[in-house]
C-alpha cells in the first residue's frame, strides 16, 4: 500500500477534527446522516450523470491505483535496456527474441519484439508512441471522474446547507432549537468542501502523478530499444537514457555499479 495517500488522507480529516475538539466541539456534532446523504448521494449521481459506463467501471482499478505503490522502477529498465543492447552487439539482434519470454512488461516485450521482427524503425516509434498516448488518454479520462467528483462536492455541499437552512426558517418557534439546526446544517457544507479537498481532487493528483511516472518509464523504453535497433554502443546507450533520470537516481546507480565492481573484484581474488 501507498502510504503516503493512506497518510495524507488520515492526517488531513484528523487535523480537521482536532482543531474542531480544540475550539470546544464534539466529534458527534459533525456527524450528520441527512447531510452525508446530499453531499456523497448527489455527487455520486452528478458524477454517473456525467460519464459513461464505461468510464465509471475504471473507478474502482483507479482506487487501487492511487492507494497501491508503483513497482516502476526506470532504473531496473535501463540496466535492462544496456543488457539488452550488450547482447544485441555480440551476438546480433535475433538473439533478443530468446529474452522475451523473461519480460513481464507486456509493453516493453512487444517493443523489443517489433524490433526483432526487423520493422522499420520509424514505424516502431509511431506504433509505440500511439500505444504511449492512447494509454495517457486512458489515464485522463480517469482522472477526469475524480476531478469532476472534487467540481460537484463542494456544489452539492451548499445544496445541503440551503435545504438545511429551508428547515430551520420554517422552525422559527422554538427559539432554543434554532441554533443547533443552523450548525447541522453547515455540516453539509463542511462535507462537501472536506471531500472534495482532502479526498477527491487529491486523489485526482495522485493518479496524474502516477500517469507521468509510467509515461516516463515507457519514453525510457521507447529510446532504448530504438536505440539497440540502431546498434548503439551500450556505454552511450546507458548514458543517454540516464537523462531521464533524476540527480539521486544517477547517484543510485553509481553505487550499484560500484557495488557489483567489488563484488566481481573479490570473487576474482
Amino acid at each position: 500500500m501507498d502510504l503516503t495517500t493512506i497518510g495524507g488522507i488520515i492526517l488531513g480529516f484528523a487535523s480537521l477534527i482536532v482543531a474542531f475538539v480544540m475550539e470546544g466541539g464534539s466529534p458527534l456534532a459533525l456527524l450528520g446522516l441527512s447531510a452525508a446523504i446530499i453531499v456523497f448521494g448527489g455527487t455520486a449521481g452528478a458524477v454517473i450523470i456525467s460519464f459513461s459506463a464505461k468510464q465509471l467501471k475504471m473507478v474502482g482499478s483507479l482506487f487501487s491505483v492511487a492507494f497501491k505503490q508503483q513497482k516502476l522502477d526506470n532504473l531496473a529498465a535501463i540496466e535492462q535496456l544496456v543488457a539488452l543492447a550488450t547482447s544485441a552487439r555480440r551476438e546480433g539482434i535475433l538473439s533478443l527474441e530468446d529474452k522475451l519470454e523473461g519480460m513481464q512488461d507486456l509493453f516493453f516485450k512487444n517493443a523489443v519484439q517489433l524490433v526483432v521482427d526487423g520493422v522499420d524503425p520509424e514505424l516502431v516509434r509511431s506504433i509505440l508512441e500511439t500505444e504511449i498516448g492512447y494509454m495517457e488518454t486512458r489515464h485522463e479520462a480517469g482522472v477526469a471522474v475524480f476531478e469532476a467528483a472534487g467540481g460537484f462536492a463542494p456544489t452539492m455541499g451548499i445544496i445541503g446547507t440551503v435545504t438545511g437552512l429551508i428547515h430551520v426558517l420554517s422552525n422559527l418557534t422554538s427559539v432554543s432549537t434554532l441554533g443547533p439546526l443552523i450548525a447541522t446544517a453547515f455540516i453539509a457544507t463542511l462535507y462537501g468542501v472536506g471531500s472534495a479537498n482532502l479526498l477527491w481532487l487529491p486523489l485526482a493528483s495522485k493518479l496524474k502523478q502516477r500517469s507521468k511516472e509510467e509515461i516516463l518509464l515507457r519514453e525510457i523504453m521507447v529510446e532504448g530499444v530504438l536505440s539497440i535497433q540502431a546498434g548503439e554502443n551500450p556505454t552511450v546507450l546507458d548514458q543517454k537514457l540516464k537523462v531521464f533520470l533524476a540527480p539521486r537516481m544517477r547517484e543510485r546507480n553509481q553505487d550499484r555499479k560500484g557495488a557489483a565492481a567489488t563484488e566481481s573484484e573479490v570473487a576474482n581474488a
